[in-house]
């Protein structure tokens, strides 16, 4: 099943600049989901990041990821944000960043739920670019009711 742009965007509460997905790919209730992030230069974090070599930051990356398991937990549990929930990031380990992220690049997310207990969801994260891996986490988030 994919997803464009519009139908993420009722899934996630996050605007331009901070809206991290452009797609879905591909998802698969309560198991995994595959998301794209077209990086491009007019992004405003790389007139300081850096102006001579624009380089995604690494922050950004983990965070577009996190925006994938939101997608991913709120499909898999109640299939739309209802009263203003959102889905928060609570944990973040293992991280390692294997190669850049330049402008120009099509950042695609592989996130598989690995557990799911007490309400606190895990999950294994792959960023790729050109089939390489750019970076790996895993995730944490929980529900919450937004105030």
């Amino acid at each position: 099943m994919e997803m464009n742009i519009q139908e993420v965007k009722n899934y996630l509460p996050h605007r331009y600049p901070f809206l991290l997905i452009d797609r879905v790919l591909e998802i698969k209730v309560g198991e995994s989901i595959i998301a794209l992030k077209n990086v491009s230069f007019n992004e405003p974090q790389f007139t300081g990041h850096f102006p001579e070599q624009p380089i995604m930051p690494g922050v950004l990356i983990i965070e577009a990821m996190a925006q994938a398991t939101g997608i991913l937990a709120f499909k898999s549990e109640v299939g739309k944000p209802i009263d203003g929930q959102i889905y928060m990031l609570v944990g973040v380990d293992k991280v390692r960043f294997k190669h850049i992220v330049e402008p120009g690049d099509q950042l695609y997310l592989e996130v598989k739920v690995m557990t799911v207990k007490r309400g606190i969801w895990k999950f294994q994260c792959k960023a790729y670019v050109d089939k390489n891996i750019v970076t790996t986490a895993e995730l944490m988030c929980t529900q919450k009711a937004a105030n």
